[in-house]
């Protein structure tokens, strides 16, 4: 470092600083080197100055610049050029990195038309193939000081490739009720966990229990009575019986193409290459750190990281862990970190970066962070999901809150890989903050949950809007109970409107579009378009004083309408509502207790045979539910859709319902905008 220094003096960084606007531009490059000043964007002739080679080197190159030379400068930028960068080591922001204001932040960005890649993985080359099966290649693991890695995850030319499953597709069942006992005993069908998986030490049972998950490593086999033990204990709140699981990284799982097979023991691993896939011009990448960026502010000091920008950079490639007892999830994959996190940070901007094949939640907004934007960022194929705000406890100094943030315009598919629980946009003891105009899709569980309090007690979670996103193509059969916005808890001042819903889908029940889950309280549900979901468009568990209002609920599945717990307020009011369906019952559940307030709504069954007479609530007539007080002024007749069998769900100028009092939705401001046109 003072190589660098000295050099710089020699350029005459105090004048070059004054002359550009008192900012400071450092460049980093493949071809770069740590002792060099980063001033260049390339190296010079004489190979004595250049970029730097290291994000870690250049934020070191800025906090020595800045203690050298006090107040000669504002902005800070640190630009990476292009090429994948391999991290030795999860980079580390402090609050020494932080920007001087709004108007002067550090930037890490990407070089005007680069795409750099901060990688935790590490190439694996010197493949050859298996002598004795040809179709089969195999690899030494390098090894270092502390030894070799064991990995988890591997890709292919950028494709994450199946750790060696058994069966190749679908899954075993356990037989009977879910294992309570300690350790877990998993009764299997004859022939489907073998004894010697035992004594291979390092082969998971990976199962999906309602809502959740566990993944554990066979301890013993009774194949006598057909029992494996595992490594943990299961989660008495997850029980599905006969449920589903299957076999990873087996020795003799490696038996398809893409598939692959890691021995810890001889440090080799071996891979059975796809179509057109030849591994002597293959990029193949094994991670090897579990994060990648880290927003490290002093929590306890009340010093915060602030004002950083992030901007254009592709962070990809880390790994997961298994500890000794397994892995067995509560919900939403809660105890799966963030790759790229941070804690006792404000005010900075995370913006147009990709995460890819990641094996965490791809960003955590922890302790202590505020005011965070993320926007335009595309998040696809990640371990668990995109991104994770809050805590599950509750800060008690406003220091320590986290709240306030922004996640906007954001693409987020292929989540849940590894932890299949996991959701799209998570927020737990988190309030103020705006999800809005993201396009989430193509995960096994909720795209977006809200709070992460069970009943009536007070949280920091409220006054959140949830606005303006596509959210499809959910559950996919894989988990139950489930919903594209998924709710928690007391939320005053939370704010659900305008979101375009479609194809949500259960394992064995609850695949729901609007799902306000234990105690969500004081929420409006306004203005969204939720239709094709399996199980029911709105569901209530239980929770009271919800307004659900001036949607339209379309060609739902087994139900339209849900409400499981009777309690003596009310529930929720359901007011200038359209339902409109071909299948299944309009409602399910309870509704005995006259708890609930239902008015001004247009329903509609699309059945040829279906008429107004035929039409049930809850068991009872349209005249005998008006005589309970429900539904005074609400119609059961054809809303007039523009094209209901094209899901066009907007409605016709003759429709009764336009009358009635309903507002048109305008879904064409749904999803991620265009960059001039966001917040």
């Amino acid at each position: 470092m003072q190589r660098a220094l000295a050099l710089m003096l020699s350029l005459g960084l105090a004048e070059w600083v004054g002359a550009h606007a008192r900012t400071l531009v450092l460049n980093v490059a493949t071809n770069g080197n740590d002792v060099w000043s980063g001033l260049p964007t390339q190296p010079n002739y004489a190979g004595t100055d250049g970029p730097l080679a290291t994000l870690a080197g250049a934020l070191k190159a800025s906090r020595a610049i800045r203690q050298q030379y006090p107040g000669e400068y504002k902005g800070v930028s640190v630009l990476l050029h292009h090429g994948r960068f391999e991290l030795q080591a999860p980079v580390t922001l402090t609050p020494e990195d932080s920007g001087h204001s709004a108007d002067y932040p550090l930037v890490i960005a990407a070089y005007p038309g680069t795409q750099p890649v901060l990688s935790g993985g590490r190439a694996l080359t010197g493949w050859t193939k298996v002598p004795a099966r040809p179709e089969v290649w195999q690899a030494e693991v390098p090894t270092g000081p502390e030894g070799a890695w064991h990995f988890r995850q591997l890709f292919v030319n950028g494709q994450r490739k199946q750790r060696a499953r058994t069966p190749n597709q679908g899954f075993y069942r356990i037989q009977g009720e879910s294992p309570q006992d300690k350790p877990v005993q998993l009764k299997f069908a004859p022939g489907e966990v073998k004894p010697d998986w035992a004594t291979a030490g390092d082969v998971e049972v990976h199962a999906l229990l309602a809502w959740a998950d566990l993944r554990m490593e066979i301890r013993s086999v009774d194949a006598t009575n057909h029992v494996a033990t595992l490594a943990g204990d299961p989660r008495p709140s997850n029980r599905e019986a006969n449920a589903r699981y299957h076999i990873e990284n087996a020795p003799d799982g490696l038996d398809q193409p893409g598939e692959w097979y890691l021995d810890r023991r001889t440090n080799r691993v071996t891979y059975w290459p796809g179509f057109n896939e030849d591994l002597t011009q293959a990029e193949v990448v094994a991670p090897a750190l579990k994060e990648l960026l880290v927003f490290q502010g002093d929590a306890a000091a009340q010093r915060p990281v602030r004002h950083v920008v992030v901007r254009g950079i592709q962070f990809a490639d880390t790994d997961w862990t298994l500890g000794p007892e397994g892995y067995a999830d509560v919900q939403a994959a809660v105890e799966i970190r963030g790759d790229i996190r941070a804690e006792a940070a404000t005010d900075c901007l995370i913006e147009d970066c990709g995460f890819t094949r990641l094996a965490g939640y791809g960003i955590e907004l922890g302790r202590g962070c505020q005011r965070f934007r993320i926007t335009g960022n595309e998040f696809l194929d990640l371990g668990a999901g995109g991104v994770r705000v809050g805590e599950t406890v509750v800060r008690e100094g406003p220091q320590d809150a986290c709240h306030g943030h922004v996640i906007a315009d954001n693409h987020l598919s292929g989540l849940g890989r590894v932890y299949p629980s996991a959701v799209g946009v998570l927020i737990l003891q988190s309030g103020q903050n705006v999800v809005a105009h993201n396009r989430i899709h193509d995960l096994y569980y909720t795209a977006i949950s809200v709070g992460w309090n069970w009943g009536y007690q007070e949280t920091p979670c409220r006054e959140n809007r949830i606005e303006f996103n596509h959210l499809y193509d959910l559950g996919q059969h894989r988990l139950s109970d489930l919903g594209a916005i998924y709710t928690l808890g007391i939320q005053k001042g939370t704010l659900i409107h305008n979101n375009l819903i479609h194809d949500v889908n259960a394992s064995s029940y609850g695949g729901w579009g609007l799902y306000t889950d234990e105690g969500s309280s004081e929420i409006v549900l306004e203005s969204n378009v939720v239709f094709r979901c399996q199980s029911a468009g709105f569901h209530q568990h239980y929770g009271r004083g919800n307004i659900v209002r001036n949607n339209v609920f379309a060609l739902n599945g087994e139900h339209q309408l849900i409400r499981s717990r009777e309690e003596e307020h009310i529930s929720f009011i359901f007011e200038r509502n359209i339902v409109y369906f071909d299948s299944g019952a309009l409602l399910g559940g309870q509704w005995s207790s006259n708890k609930f307030e239902l008015d001004r709504n247009v329903y509609f069954d699309a059945r040829p045979d279906a008429r107004p007479d035929t039409m049930r609530f809850a068991g009872a007539t349209f005249a005998e539910w008006q005589q309970r007080g429900h539904d005074l002024h609400s119609r059961i007749t054809n809303p007039f859709f523009v094209s209901p069998k094209r899901l066009d769900f907007r409605l016709k100028v003759t429709s009764p319902a336009l009358r009635m009092g309903f507002q048109p939705i305008d879904l064409g401001k749904v999803g991620v905008r265009p960059k001039r046109q966001r917040y």
